[in-house]
């Protein structure tokens, strides 16, 4: 099955106090960290992005920027689903995982694809106790459905829009001594927390 992937990078980036998608983590910016684990799963892939395309132009991928700029991830993800839509091969899902997430795991998407069973559902994932919305396998047919959404929902929470649409929820387990794969390093104490993470694994 064809699955197009876009990174979400479409926020604002407050609680690091620099954009995200350039903060070191070890010895490469987190959007290094992420593209070598999320590539290698999609065909194509995109970044969600606002503002100047340009300051991703040493990674030769398409920029999308959102419907409406700081309104969450459903604005990336929309984005993503029309993308997809215009691409020859016609993929028929999305995936998703967010900028501050350098551990996602290699199998994300082949796990979330088995966990729809066959069914036209959206999938995300899980670890522990906390399910992760934004690491999601989502049907482009969903694009108009989600359009609207953004246009009349009162909230625009990625949780209510899974909520109004029905989903899947696969788990991931991760050892002891291994960080959480769906880690977020969203401020820069918890990117040098990250860091202590670093192997070759």
């Amino acid at each position: 099955m064809s699955v197009a992937g876009v990174i979400l990078a479409g926020g604002n980036s407050l609680r690091m106090g620099r954009e995200k998608a350039f903060a070191r983590l070890g010895e490469k910016p987190l959007i290094e960290h992420v593209i070598e684990r999320f590539a290698p799963q999609v065909a194509p892939l995109a970044i969600n992005a606002n503002g100047d395309p340009a300051r991703f132009a040493p990674y030769a991928l398409p920029v999308l920027a959102d419907d409406e700029p700081d309104t969450g991830p459903l604005g990336g993800i929309l984005a993503g689903m029309r993308w997809a839509a215009t691409l020859p091969d016609q993929p028929a899902f999305v995936a998703t995982v967010p900028i501050d997430s350098p551990f996602l795991p290699r199998d994300l998407v082949a796990r979330l694809e088995a966990g729809r069973a066959g069914q036209p559902l959206i999938a995300i994932a899980a670890s522990g106790d906390r399910d992760h919305p934004v690491f999601g396998l989502w049907p482009v047919t969903l694009a108009d459905t989600l359009a609207e959404w953004r246009r009349t929902a009162k909230s625009q929470g990625v949780r209510a829009f899974l909520a109004a649409s029905g989903y899947a929820v696969v788990g991931f387990d991760f050892a002891p001594d291994r960080p959480d794969p769906f880690l977020n390093a969203n401020t820069p104490a918890e990117l040098e927390r990250a860091a202590r993470w670093l192997s070759p694994a």
